[in-house]
């Protein structure tokens, strides 16, 4: 019982970091992309 536990915690763990990561992605990566594809879409219309 005491090693189905830890097993339990690990996927625990592994699943909120992996939460956390795709949160840090999403608020913070996600817009400079978007923005990035965006500025080079209007200069590509520009030319």
């Amino acid at each position: 019982m005491k090693e189905a536990s830890g097993e339990l915690n690990m996927t625990l763990i592994t699943i909120i970091a992996l939460a956390a990561i795709a949160g840090l992605f999403t608020v913070w990566l996600l817009p400079r992309i978007q923005k990035s594809i965006n500025n080079r879409w209007d200069t590509i219309e520009k030319n």
